[in-house]
């Protein structure tokens, strides 16, 4: 992909959009701007590109497209953009960063991970093991940064490990990891793609270029997962919590099993891990899948495993105050995750949840409090929802507030010794928050400074 002197849009100047600027500045495009945000708005970040010559658009929703040859897009926006409508009506192709750094990287060890909920702690889990290894990976993607620079200017032997989210993969063309993993799919995002069908169909992009040189790791309790099968033409690595698997990566006499190469091997026993709950052995044993399929040594996998203790803002424990202990699950953000957490945290709970609406429903949300929720703090657009789908469901102790520092006050005051405060949003932060991240900062500020106001 030659780019040089070609004109290139590139839509949204976020993490992932400076860096594909400098990236293209590199290969000598000729590179157009576009963002909704004013250039005002947008001052602090021009400045991080103020020496690289830009055609701008910026606090504009549509534009003349003729002369571009490719639009480079940030993740979050979505399909239904007028701009990118446009450009499908005239064949202009569109990529991201992903695309982008894949296509033109000397390297071909991509690992890509991706799921509906768990591929944060997947991803970070994997590059520990590497690292363990002294492999020295280039993680990044969803997670972090991007990494368009690193892949176009890589090496043959670098080894790249992407969490890749829906919004990625849905404008990726020939993107081709080495190995992928899907750890689970339940609905998310609907508002963004539109309907569950098309939400799956961008997860499928992971593997569908992948061929029998690749392979695919997928979770076998899943069931929606299974059903993949037939559509993939990599090696096929299955895991299971649940299952004794014939091959591959699966839990026996509660020891975590290796069986991929034709002998069995005991890695380790479940209750020496430090990350709990079901679905983080699931996160587990597809980090172990990857790793060992790339060649780390079953000692730096086991070493690694022995003293991970998570990623931020995943049920995180934050502190105990006065016999209570708090947890941040900000990146919670659907339904399926926070119900992991409630499963995961002991009884009983004083529960912080709400946020953006994505358009769900939340009767399964709910329905998994089985006893363990006493009471349920909201804030955000989706608060007046949760409560009346609460109150349907005959759960009562239903409390609506205005701001985060406003929902741990009341958390506290309504909690006793003993109980667990756990924030778990079940929703996006987008709203009242940049991201997941600054709303499980702002929590924990607010948890470390309780009762010294």
């Amino acid at each position: 992909m030659n780019l040089k002197d070609k004109r290139v849009l590139v839509m949204g100047l976020g993490i992932s959009g400076i860096s594909t600027i400098k990236a293209l500045d590199e290969l000598g495009a000729k590179i157009i701007i576009n963002d909704i945000k004013t250039e005002e708005e947008l001052k602090d970040i021009l400045g991080k590109i103020k020496d690289i010559s830009l055609e701008k658009y910026l606090g504009k929703k549509s534009l003349d497209l003729s002369g571009i040859e490719l639009i480079v897009k940030s993740p979050g926006i979505p399909p239904s953009n007028q701009i990118l409508l446009d450009a499908v009506d005239k064949d202009i192709k569109i990529i991201n960063d992903i695309e982008l750094g894949s296509n033109l990287s000397k390297s071909k060890n991509i690992i890509a991970i991706t799921g509906t909920n768990g591929k944060t702690t997947a991803t970070t889990l994997t590059g520990e093991i590497f690292k363990a290894d002294n492999k020295n990976p280039f993680i990044g993607g969803n997670i972090g940064k991007s990494l368009i620079k690193d892949m176009i200017n890589a090496q043959k032997n670098d080894i790249f490990i992407l969490e890749t989210s829906s919004f990625q993969l849905e404008h990726t063309i020939n993107f081709k990891p080495k190995v992928s993993l899907i750890l689970n799919i339940t609905s998310d995002h609907i508002d963004w793609h539109g309907t569950f069908k098309k939400y799956i169909k961008s997860k499928k992009k992971i593997f569908i270029n992948q061929d029998s040189n690749d392979y695919t790791i997928l979770n076998y309790d899943d069931k929606l997962l299974r059903t993949f099968k037939d559509e993939i033409n990599s090696n096929i690595i299955w895991f299971s919590v649940d299952e004794k698997l014939n091959r591959g990566i699966y839990i026996e006499d509660e020891t975590i099993i290796i069986n991929i190469d034709g002998e069995k091997k005991n890695l380790i026993p479940i209750n020496k891990l430090l990350l709990k709950g079901k679905h983080n052995l699931e996160n587990i044993l597809g980090s172990i899948a990857i790793s060992f399929i790339m060649g780390v040594s079953v000692e730096n996998i086991k070493r690694t495993l022995l003293s991970f203790k998570g990623v931020e803002h995943r049920l995180e424990f934050v502190l105990e105050k006065d016999g209570r202990k708090f947890f941040n699950d900000s990146k919670g953000t659907n339904i399926d995750s926070s119900i992991k957490a409630i499963e995961a945290i002991e009884a009983p709970i004083i529960l912080i949840a709400g946020g953006y609406d994505k358009r769900v429903e939340f009767d399964e949300f709910i329905k998994s409090f089985n006893g363990k929720v006493k009471a349920l703090v909201l804030l955000g657009d989706t608060s007046s929802k949760i409560k009346e789908t609460a109150l349907k469901y005959g759960f009562k102790e239903n409390f609506l507030v205005n701001s985060m520092e406003e929902a741990v006050d009341l958390a506290y005051s309504l909690s006793k010794k003993g109980d667990n405060i756990l924030l778990s949003p079940a929703c996006a932060s987008w709203g009242m928050f940049e991201n997941f991240e600054e709303r499980g900062r702002v929590f924990k500020h607010k948890v470390d400074v309780l009762g010294e106001e």
